[in-house]
């Protein structure tokens, strides 16, 4: 077994998203880590009573958008009529496809009483063959959500997507993905396996990991050579972050907003689509 190593960190930067909320996201993102086009950790932010806020109304096309809740409570609705619920663990995998058309706001009585959000929302591109398929939602409450804990305690992960510690995912992907949450608590180790010639990557936001012995702290996205696995340590304190992983598509993107394509002019019909009102 051939092992990961480090290849490089990116740091993060903190910018507004939709309505004005604030998100940390890794710089450079989409040109770095096929198929990942945007890793976006939200807040955590505190919200005072009535000054919570979202992303309205709002299209996609051609990617899928996975949004992973730790705190507060959100609702997504859309121009199909659909229309659903994001408590604390809770998953949505919406595969945007040939187009959907919607909104992610706080929920109503989040709203009223204010609280803290924190969360995250990433952006998976799709192969040219499957962007314009069919619209779908993958709503998975926390409690379906597959969690495990190594045999010593010392190590926590929750399975969105991929497996680890011989517990796979339920969330059906279109490409193969990985993507765990994990907490190490100090001193603990965790040796993951990932499939040779899949891009993979770590992001920390709690604590410091060392991955092979160099440490990546809070903040840093950690960027891996090719292997079958990698080995993980909490050497200076606890640690959570995130293990992401997937295909390298090798596709040309053509990127505007939320439109995400392989040519000039499959973006300029998207967007025609959208203003004729034909996107979704």
């Amino acid at each position: 077994m051939k092992r990961r190593t480090l290849k490089t960190t990116v740091p993060t930067h903190t910018v507004l998203e939709g309505g004005g909320f604030p998100v940390r996201r890794p710089a450079a993102m989409g040109s770095l880590m096929s198929p990942f086009l945007l890793l976006d950790e939200m807040g955590p932010v505190h919200w005072d009573p009535y000054s919570a806020i979202g992303a309205p109304d709002h299209p996609h096309r051609g990617f899928e958008t996975v949004t992973y809740m730790l705190q507060g409570a959100m609702q997504h609705r859309d121009s199909a009529g659909n229309k659903g619920d994001l408590n604390p663990g809770d998953v949505q995998w919406m595969t945007a496809g040939r187009g959907i058309i919607h909104s992610e706001l706080p929920q109503d009585e989040f709203y009223k009483t204010g609280g803290t959000t924190h969360g995250f929302q990433i952006w998976v591109n799709l192969p040219a063959k499957d962007k314009m398929m069919a619209p779908r939602y993958q709503d998975i409450p926390a409690k379906d959500i597959p969690s495990v804990r190594s045999e010593d305690g010392g190590v926590w992960a929750n399975v969105i997507a991929g497996e680890t510690m011989g517990v796979k995912a339920v969330i059906d992907t279109v490409i193969p993905i990985t993507y765990l949450h994990i907490k190490m608590d100090h001193g603990s180790s965790h040796l993951q396996t990932i499939k040779s010639g899949l891009n993979g990557m770590i992001y920390v936001f709690g604590g410091t990991v060392h991955l092979e012995g160099r440490a990546v702290q809070d903040g840093q996205l950690a960027l891996m050579t090719d292997g079958d696995e990698v080995l993980l340590e909490a050497r200076d304190g606890d640690a959570e972050f995130l293990i992401l992983a997937g295909p390298e598509l090798g596709e040309p993107i053509a990127r505007y907003g939320p439109f995400v394509m392989n040519t000039r002019e499959e973006i300029h019909q998207a967007v025609m689509d959208y203003q004729n009102g034909t996107l979704a």
